[in-house]
């Protein structure tokens, strides 16, 4: 169902700038006692008062953070872990490195040079301790291997020669290295080594100074050192910063479970819109969004106009979160607001003062669980969800509420007389522009826009700084809008 059909028309404001968007009214302003509120002086039930869209966000950022607090941290292995929030710090459970490692292909030497060089073996990544090093000896050493005992530095191959000579002292000295080329059997063996019998003798090309290109034990982080705090999201980067830190899987906060469910007898699902019916926009774009909000999204479900059916959907469901499209307002069948006073529900935010979106809603259901009632306009749906379901889910995640960021817009924008406008705008050569077609039940600009812009009521002139609603997937700065999206 749709509010704006239901409900009284307001008068469109008196246009500030001809070239900006005008504003399109398309939901009323009912008046009604809200479920769970007590009765004013003289007996009369409270009056429906809209709360004003920033003290809506922090009301739905409140009521997250409040059920968070009874929400365990689950254990994933790593490859479940991605998109997910850290539930306590990453420590590091080794240092790291754990042993002296090589940073480059080259030459493990001792004392000064020159060297004379372990002929046929090599000390490689991955296998284990080699025999010690002594003063004046050198051998083959490529980048991650374990650097032998005595080591002064490693020398890189570029920054080497070696020649015939004389077998010094370590001749006869058994060598505990691997082969640098596997077809020439494995790399440690028990089997007598080579020996340096060939008499090849190492310079450097350069000094030499110590320690050099080896990797110390500890470098990067020692055991128990905070590697990243809770809270901190898991990005490929962090996935791989665990595992080299020795974790085979991660304490997470849990996705919230959100269960979506679609109202109104008038909506297909299939085929051209007709005879009256129209086609169900919410029902194909509310899940996906949702999980581009971290959200685990358990099902989306067609209820149509059925206050028993609604009523049973929201008491049943075993989700954190219970998302409704529609029968917010007064009509003959929005049936929102008295399944929730069956159902004992607490209403937290009944109407917020922005455009489109104003009959959205937010009720505790008890146990930690919530309901948001978005309109059925789809752009008014979008608003609802950015205002009310964004703030909330992401408190429930245990991060911070999405922040909009600032920005010029390239032109006036028409504001409501007395409340918040969220309209739809692409960044374009740093400045947002705003788009048209962004009436409540429009979702061609919101298709092609980079977020949304909050302009103040009485509206905003061209050059003027506003928040920005990022849209919460990737878009290319500076891209181009979409094909048939309309600026002002």
């Amino acid at each position: 169902m749709t509010s704006s059909s239901r409900a009284p028309q307001e008068p469109p404001p008196t246009p500030a700038a001809p070239a900006a968007p005008a504003w399109t009214p398309g939901e009323g302003d009912p008046v009604r006692a809200p479920a769970q509120a007590g009765p004013v002086p003289g007996g009369a039930p409270e009056a429906h008062r809209a709360t004003p869209w920033p003290e809506a966000r922090v009301a739905a950022v409140r009521a997250g953070s409040a059920a968070r607090a009874g929400r365990a941290p689950v254990r994933v292995p790593l490859g479940g872990a991605l998109g997910r929030f850290l539930a306590e710090p990453l420590l590091a459970l080794t240092d790291l490195p754990s042993f002296d490692t090589s940073a480059m292909d080259g030459w493990a030497v001792a004392g000064d040079g020159p060297w004379t060089v372990h002929e046929g073996g090599a000390v490689l990544a991955g296998h284990g301790p080699t025999g010690a090093l002594a003063p004046g000896e050198a051998v083959r050493i490529a980048t991650g291997a374990r650097v032998p005992a005595g080591t002064t530095a490693v020398l890189r191959t570029e920054h080497a020669r070696t020649e015939p000579g004389a077998a010094g002292p370590s001749a006869s000295r058994p060598d505990r290295t691997g082969s640098l080329d596997p077809r020439e059997g494995p790399a440690l063996s028990d089997a007598p080594p080579p020996t340096a019998s060939a008499g090849h003798v190492l310079h450097a090309l350069r000094e030499v100074v110590a320690r050099q290109d080896i990797r110390p034990r500890g470098q990067e982080c020692r055991t128990g050192d905070v590697l990243l705090p809770g809270g901190a999201p898991v990005t490929p980067a962090v996935l791989g910063l665990a595992a080299a830190a020795g974790y085979d899987e991660l304490a997470v906060l849990p996705r919230p479970r959100v269960e979506v469910l679609v109202l109104g007898d008038e909506l297909l699902t299939e085929g051209l819109p007709h005879d009256g019916l129209i086609r169900d926009a919410l029902g194909p774009m509310l899940g996906p969004w949702l999980e581009a909000l971290g959200a685990e999204v358990l099902a989306t479900r067609r209820i149509g106009d059925d206050a028993e059916a609604l009523y049973a959907a929201v008491t049943g469901s075993a989700a954190d979160l219970v998302v409704t499209t529609g029968g917010t307002a007064a009509g003959p069948v929005d049936h929102v607001h008295r399944v929730l006073d069956k159902a004992g529900a607490t209403l937290l935010v009944d109407g917020v003062k922005v455009r489109p979106g104003h009959p959205m809603l937010l009720a505790s259901l008890g146990s930690g669980r919530h309901l948001v009632g978005l309109p059925g306009n789809p752009l008014a749906a979008v608003s609802g969800l950015l205002t009310l379901g964004a703030p909330l889910l992401a408190a429930l995640a245990g991060t911070p509420a999405p922040a909009p960021y600032r920005a010029p817009v390239a032109d006036a924008v028409h504001g409501h007389p007395h409340d918040t406008r969220l309209v739809p705008v692409v960044r374009r050569d740093g400045r947002a522009v705003p788009l048209h077609y962004n009436g409540p039940a429009m979702l061609r600009g919101i298709a092609a826009a980079d977020g949304l812009a909050v302009v103040p009521p009485d509206g905003a002139h061209a050059g003027q700084e506003l928040d920005i609603l990022d849209l919460p997937w990737p878009v290319a700065a500076g891209a181009s809008p979409a094909q048939g999206a309309c600026f002002t």
